[in-house]
């Protein structure tokens, strides 16, 4: 794996948990929000993560070289991780009872979201750690060509 590579790989990351943050504060924003424009209320959205399989990229790499290419082409192949999706979560809304509510139903139910505020809170912690180890990985990655590069002096 080039050092390119590399940072595409951790790049992905990146913007895959930002998603995921900025996608977990929708959530939270909307936690009473019983009127949508589609009707009515708003529906907790997840991130779906599907992992990017950078085994090829070794395998054409090596094929270019056999064949006397030198190129810097095939980043795309790369491992990583890429956002499949932002899905909306199937489970049933919570039912609060008030005749007064101008959302209730016949019988007097408000349907409220079905937004956790607690699954929200440690979805955004593991998505903030997981940030955080991508950015550790990339400051990794920046002392190792550093020190590559002090061997060239």
């Amino acid at each position: 794996m080039s050092f390119l590579s590399t940072i595409n790989v951790i790049g992905s990351g990146i913007t895959a948990q930002h998603l995921r943050l900025d996608v977990i504060s929708e959530n939270v924003t909307n936690i009473n929000t019983t009127r949508t424009g589609e009707g009515g209320p708003y529906r907790r959205k997840v991130v779906v993560f599907q992992a990017q399989d950078g085994r090829n990229s070794f395998r054409a790499a090596l094929a270019r070289a056999k064949s006397g290419l030198v190129s810097n082409a095939g980043y795309e192949n790369t491992g990583g991780v890429r956002v499949v999706e932002i899905a909306e979560d199937p489970s049933d809304f919570k039912l609060k009872y008030d005749p007064t509510d101008p959302d209730a139903n016949e019988e007097g139910y408000v349907e409220l979201p079905n937004v956790d505020l607690v699954k929200e809170i440690a979805d955004a912690m593991a998505a903030s750690q997981a940030y955080s180890a991508d950015v550790t990985a990339f400051n990794v990655l920046k002392g190792v060509v550093s020190a590559g590069l002090e061997i060239g002096r």
